[in-house]
């Protein structure tokens, strides 16, 4: 298998349904301070007479002084042969490797591909429960399967989250609703008859909604982004790139008070529930905000083209001991389909150095947008 590389300008990404794969999404990184690069494919390139295969963007992280790392974003997308998946990024990165600065440590590929265990049969109990992939160096084994240099190796931390819910579009909004469970269904009407309604609030609602965030942040314990992270998703333009994206902010309120929010992001056929925030006061949580403010999304999402609405992040199983066994329930509740992704794998270009960077990260981290 013959691969090229070629350089490009991030907003002459192609069109696609992976938001962190689009122009948009490069300007957007950008603005927040990184850098990123693009890249056309070509597999086989003399035969196809110079025509790319498929492509992928690439943001540049500070990871210490002096040393960065090239992560790719949901990408990349293409896979020429699921049973060639380790030789196919070794190839990648070998030929990426002299278009990355020089003190590039390695590559994280936050892969959008299904997860391979995902189609075994032992990997799933016989209440057909997923059990997650195997132990990591299992995993490593059948990913390094064929490779030259047995370099790919899996990530201490998915930054992107490799368990997520799809919900089918494509039907009407009254099949949409026959899917979901009736719990959801009933809270999706108890909100409407509350008086709950929800907007497009735009840049104008972002003080309100950025309140509801610290919040939330507070209460679960997960990292606080500052406002200017989420004002740049709603200000950055999509209009010179040729893979179009947007984010939307969605307050949901009732009485004049913001009850809930969420930032929906549309690329593609898919639309993708980025970040959610609520109030914590107990007269506001009758109002089953969070509910209207999902189907608000989802609507909106099937009325722009979209075919499916990715849920971003669940437990990978009905575990009641896994911190996200709460999203898993109300995700679920909306009736998608589980998915799950094969997640983060690196490719180091210094072994020694990355092994004392990947030691220090194994102390853990939560999944981020970036």
């Amino acid at each position: 298998m013959q691969v090229e590389i070629r350089p490009k300008p991030a907003r002459r990404l192609f069109p696609t349904p992976y938001l962190q794969q689009t122009g948009y999404w490069s300007k957007l990184k950008e603005k927040q301070g990184r850098r990123t690069a693009a890249f056309d494919i070509m597999v086989d390139a003399a035969p196809r007479a110079g025509s790319p295969d498929g492509d992928m963007g690439i943001v540049l992280r500070r990871i210490a002084p002096g040393t960065t790392m090239a992560y790719v974003p949901s990408g990349p997308e293409l896979l020429p042969d699921t049973e060639m998946r380790g030789p196919w990024l070794e190839e990648i990165s070998e030929r990426l490797r002299p278009h990355l600065p020089e003190d590039c440590l390695f590559i994280r590929y936050d892969l959008p591909w299904r997860s391979p265990w995902a189609d075994e049969p032992d990997r799933y109990t016989e209440n057909a429960r997923w059990k997650g992939p195997p132990k990591m160096r299992i995993q490593e084994m059948r990913m390094n399967f064929d490779t030259e240099h047995w370099n790919l190796r899996k990530a201490p931390t998915d930054l992107l989250p490799p368990d997520t819910v799809l919900v089918d579009l494509a039907a009407d909004p009254d099949g949409i609703l026959s899917r979901m469970k009736p719990k959801t269904r009933y809270n999706i009407g108890l909100s409407a008859r509350k008086g709950v309604r929800v907007r497009d609030a735009g840049v104008s609602g972002l003080q309100a909604w950025y309140a509801l965030y610290a919040g939330t942040a507070e209460r679960h314990g997960i990292h606080l982004d500052d406002m200017n992270y989420f004002r740049a998703a709603l200000e950055v333009s999509d209009a010179d790139c040729d893979s179009p994206a947007s984010v939307h902010l969605l307050l949901a309120e009732a009485d004049g008070r913001p009850l809930a929010g969420i930032m929906l992001a549309i690329s593609g056929v898919r639309a993708t529930y980025l970040y959610g925030a609520s109030s914590s006061a107990t007269r506001d949580r009758g109002f089953m905000a969070s509910h209207a403010l999902q189907w608000e999304a989802i609507r909106r999402a099937r009325e722009s083209g979209c075919l499916e609405y990715d849920m971003f992040g669940v437990a990978p199983s009905p575990d009641p001991g896994h911190p996200m066994y709460g999203l898993y329930r109300f995700k679920t509740g909306f009736g998608g389909r589980m998915q799950h992704r094969q997640g983060c794998w690196d490719y180091p270009f210094d072994e020694a150095r990355y092994d004392v960077y990947r030691a220090s990260e194994m102390a853990g981290a939560q999944f981020a947008v970036s």
